[in-house]
């Protein structure tokens, strides 16, 4: 009965799609210990270095020792503490907004919001960039889903004129693109909401403490295990839809409710971004040293074909560098790339030493 799966296994090494996992046995600032060696991380989405931080990691033991780890249960049954709602007020003050509501993953925070705002009887309209979880979310509420080419407006606003039979019209689209690393128009976006009334909603998970967005969505959503350098994701808003999504939002009603000790890791991580601006800094000085026009901490290098990338990324792995190999169906068919991301703990000579390695090795290619 199971044959197929021996048979699709294989059909993936052939072309290039196979994934396996890599496993990291230290981590000491920018260089992760694999295999007992040694390698500059340039794949992770720490962009701050927050995860390593003395004042997170002191906070996280803090609340270990009062709360234990595990929250034991949801948060509507015995799964919250002070920590959480602590950690939802903070967020919204950072985010601008009323109120804020967290979730263990941000997957879950998009899956949770977006199946509860819409169903068959609306429509969602989103870019064609927009992260899986987002098109993943979009599928099981059963909304129209309808989909506009990357950051067209005029295509947009196509889709919202035609779409006015419909009870509710809901557009998404990630703030930073996750394999782009390029910014969305969501000042534009804001508009052609109020104008077609609208509900506009962004995913911040990459750009949360990294890059100021032009333009307020009327619901943001981010995570915590990006620059955050924590775990989860939350849903900020106005009160009445944080009400509505605590009641409504399957994905929060039904799971476990995050460690204490991660909703604290969080709150020291906010306080750092805003006591600390010396690392956005260095952030951006390490950015503008691998690409001067680069939009964010996240820089592609498209190289096209599957096999060819993985053999790139794996001439990299040799050397001491780790930078993934992206291939369908994370991004489409012939768009295969190195995804680097920056630090702020990469140095100067980490950061050039990659630069001259991928010059050298797409020349060769």
């Amino acid at each position: 009965m199971l044959e197929f799966i021996n048979e699709e296994l294989e059909q993936l090494k052939k072309s290039g799609l196979y994934r396996k996992l890599r496993t990291i046995e230290k981590v000491n600032g920018s260089r992760i210990t694999m295999g007992g060696k040694e390698y500059v991380n340039f794949c992770s989405n720490d962009y701050l270095g927050l995860a390593q931080h003395p004042k997170v990691k002191e906070k996280a033991i803090a609340i270990i020792k009062d709360f234990g780890f595990g929250a034991g249960a949801s948060r509507l049954i015995s799964g919250n503490t002070i920590i959480h709602e602590e950690l939802e007020k903070r967020i919204a003050k950072f985010k601008g907004t009323e109120a804020a509501l967290i979730f263990p993953t941000g997957y879950m925070a998009n899956l949770g919001t977006i199946t509860a705002l819409v169903d068959e009887n609306d429509t969602v309209i989103i870019d064609r960039l927009n992260h899986a979880s987002i098109i993943d979310a979009c599928k099981l509420s059963k909304a129209k889903l309808q989909v506009y080419p990357h950051k067209d407006m005029p295509a947009l606003e196509k889709i919202l004129a035609r779409s006015e039979k419909y009870r509710r019209r809901l557009i998404i689209t990630d703030a930073v693109f996750s394999m782009d690393g390029d910014i969305s128009p969501v000042a534009e976006i804001a508009k052609l909401g109020k104008a077609y009334r609208a509900i506009t909603m962004t995913d911040d998970a990459h750009a949360t403490g990294v890059v100021e967005i032009e333009g307020k969505a009327d619901i943001v959503m981010g995570t915590l295990s990006k620059a955050v350098g924590s775990l989860g994701g939350f849903i900020a808003g106005s009160a009445e839809l944080i009400d509505y999504l605590r009641n409504k939002a399957r994905s929060f009603i039904y799971s476990t409710a995050l460690p204490p000790a991660a909703c604290a890791a969080s709150l020291a991580a906010l306080e750092i971004m805003e006591s600390e601006p010396e690392l956005r800094q260095k952030l951006r000085e390490n950015i503008r040293l691998i690409r001067q026009d680069a939009e964010s901490a996240i820089i592609p290098i498209i190289i096209g074909d599957a096999t060819e990338t993985m053999r790139i990324s794996q001439k990299l792995f040799e050397q001491g560098i780790f930078v993934s190999a992206i291939r369908p169906p994370t991004v489409a068919k012939g768009e295969s790339r190195l995804r680097i991301t920056v630090s702020a703990l990469h140095s100067r000579v980490e950061v050039e030493q990659l630069s001259l390695l991928i010059k050298k090795i797409t020349k060769d290619a």
